[in-house]
């Protein structure tokens, strides 16, 4: 039997882009987690680095889609430079303003300015998608990139609490800072799979997020990143709380592990049921484990747990993906994939202030609560929006040779 993945790598320039793709967004799993861990060492106020943290995402979350809007029109290499210079010096300045314990105000403007950040994860699906547009392989490469993305959160968190807590507090944003200027260049290097600029039609030039499939999905998304960023700025303050902070990295990582096997199974098959009952049966997954959350006593629980939660993740980001590229115009697709990406970001950006706050005031397992409600409005809203979600009719997918 053939292996779906290496077939996927046939295409010249393939390893080379998702190579690089993979350093330039690691910092997304690094800078969220590695800010909270900054300001909770340097100023020990989890409102503080849970509003910081949720400032960065939910400014990347609105501004991303819009350098996609311009990637769409101008091309990826004219747009990815510019805006990856303005992120790098944004981190700087919030990692300086950190040291010289600056004025708070001062921390939330540069974490603003730092969500210049390009969606990496929709410029490596935005290649492959021009690669193997309405062919099986497609679903295979986005399921591939969904796994790439938990290998990426499985040692995001790692690095950036373990160099923050072992060498000092900026340590980890630094390192993602140096990730994202490496990887960014060896990216935009890779011209040969540079996607084209497509034609707009006529009247078609408007944002991809007037389109209600992506609205649906993108607000789906929201609801899930709550749970996503709540377990982060949760899984600190817990393992604080039990006496070893560190930890935390472990159970972050155990979360993305779950999610990354998973991943590689669910990427191999060839399932008959529709794109949309996928999605659905994915999202209640994905509520159902958050309620083991509010019973957690000991560090090993909350790994376990995470674990067993992230079996849901995977298939709810490649399902949403394929839907994203069965409804969104090919001169809008890295938009639409960065609307849903980066929907993702509001809600961690909510998730991380909630959870941030209910810590201080109720204690570390209060946060958890957040998670539940996130991810039963996550059903609520998948289960309202079904049959608007449902994709284009299409002749049946062909085995794979």
């Amino acid at each position: 039997m053939p292996n779906p993945y290496r077939e996927i790598f046939r295409a010249p320039g393939s390893i080379g882009f998702s190579a690089a793709g993979f350093i330039a967004r690691m910092p997304f799993s690094m800078v969220t987690i590695g800010i909270v861990t900054m300001l909770s060492q340097a100023r020990g106020q989890y409102w503080l680095a849970g509003g910081v943290a949720a400032t960065f995402a939910l400014a990347n979350a609105l501004i991303a889609p819009q350098i996609s809007r311009l990637v769409d029109r101008h091309g990826q290499s004219k747009v990815l430079i510019p805006a990856t210079l303005a992120t790098v010096v944004a981190l700087t300045g919030l990692m300086l303003a950190t040291r010289l314990e600056a004025p708070n105000w001062v921390l939330f403007l540069f974490a603003g300015l730092a969500g210049l950040t390009p969606s990496m994860m929709a410029m490596v699906r935005a290649r492959w998608t021009e690669i193997y547009r309405d062919t099986p392989h497609l679903r295979t490469a986005f399921a591939f990139e969904s796994v790439v993305d938990e290998v990426i959160f499985m040692l995001g968190p790692v690095i950036a609490i373990g160099l923050s807590v072992v060498w000092f507090p900026e340590a980890g944003p630094l390192a993602a800072t140096i990730l994202l200027a490496v990887g960014m260049a060896l990216f935009v290097a890779q011209r040969a799979t540079e996607p084209p600029v497509h034609a707009h039609d006529a009247g078609g030039r408007g944002s991809a997020i007037r389109l209600v499939p992506v609205q649906i999905i993108a607000l789906l998304m929201v609801a899930l990143g709550v749970v996503f960023g709540t377990a982060e700025v949760t899984a600190v303050a817990f393992a604080e709380a039990q006496g070893n902070k560190a930890a935390a990295s472990l159970a972050l990582a155990a979360y993305a592990a779950g999610s990354f096997i998973t991943g590689l199974v669910f990427g191999a098959l060839r399932l008959r049921m529709s794109l949309a009952m996928q999605l659905l049966l994915a999202i209640g997954l994905a509520a159902a484990t958050t309620l083991p959350l509010l019973i957690v006593s000991s560090l090993w629980m909350l790994g376990i747990v995470l674990f067993i939660a992230g079996a849901s993740i995977s298939p709810t980001v490649i399902v949403a993906m394929a839907l994203v590229e069965r409804h969104v115009p090919a001169a809008k697709l890295t938009e639409g994939i960065t609307w849903v990406m980066t929907g993702m970001g509001i809600g961690m950006a909510a998730g991380s202030a909630a959870s941030g706050w209910l810590i201080d005031v109720y204690g570390a397992s209060a946060g958890f609560y957040v998670s539940v409600a996130g991810g039963f409005s996550a059903l609520a809203i998948v289960t309202i929006g079904f049959c608007l979600i449902a994709e284009p009719r299409r002749e049946p997918e062909p085995a794979l040779a």
